[in-house]
């Protein structure tokens, strides 16, 4: 029963049936199911096949009948051609787009293949970070640096100027005051013992000499002592 019932849905091509048979065939569909979707009846999908186009009522009829039948089955032009005998010519290759996209994949690999081999012949080497850019990156922010600045030229205007310009370079300004005299010939930046790379980057900053101490304790302690002002920078 299970095979007659196979036989009946999808029974194999007879060497004299027509196109269109062979086309809802190689489909596996019954008459009525090829009918239902070309929105035919059964009687015309059967003319259709059987080529007795004189049963529809008008020429018209029967070549719409044709167009929707060979849509409803999804036939293509190639496989048209070949319904009808007709030589069929081979898949162009716009036809298999992973293909063309792969073979466009390959080139645009190989042409950025060869670019980035010239790129990396004309750069020039890689250099190793100078050991100042190092120790640079080492430093404490200048918001962890105490910084004293006192008046060696008599000038307190100047002197606190230059004050309020350490603090917006974010450094902690923990005293204005007097030096110890008002004969220092011009603005330095002292630090104490361990402190000469923090007391770099601020004379830096400023534009000024820098001048190590004596003593002290306390590394992250510097002091400026403001002398009298000479232009912009000072």
């Amino acid at each position: 029963m299970e095979q007659a019932r196979t036989l009946e849905f999808a029974p194999a091509p007879a060497a004299d049936e027509s196109p269109l048979a062979r086309a809802r065939l190689h489909r596996q569909l019954t008459v009525d199911e090829a009918a239902r979707r070309a929105d035919l009846s059964p009687d015309e999908v059967q003319w259709l096949e059987e080529g007795r186009l004189y049963r529809f009522p008008t020429p018209d009829r029967a070549l719409l009948a044709t167009v929707l039948y060979a849509t409803a089955l999804g036939i293509e032009h190639r496989e048209a051609l070949e319904l009808a005998g007709l030589p069929v010519p081979p898949i162009p290759f716009s036809a298999n787009p992973w293909r063309r996209l792969a073979a466009v994949g390959a080139i645009g690999l190989t042409v950025l293949a060869g670019v980035l081999a010239v790129v990396l012949a004309q750069s020039p080497p890689k250099q190793a970070p100078s050991v100042a850019a190092a120790a640079a990156a080492t430093l404490p922010a200048p918001w962890a640096i105490k910084v004293v600045v006192l008046n060696g030229s008599g000038d307190i205007v100047y002197t606190r100027s230059v004050a309020s310009r350490v603090q917006a370079l974010s450094y902690k300004v923990t005293h204005v005051g007097r030096a110890s005299s008002f004969n220092y010939p011009q603005t330095q930046v002292y630090y104490p013992p361990g402190a000469e790379a923090i007391g770099l980057r601020l004379a830096k900053q400023l534009g000024v000499p820098v001048q190590p101490l004596p003593g002290g304790l306390d590394p992250r302690r510097l002091v400026l002592i403001v002398g009298p002002q000479r232009g912009p920078g000072n």
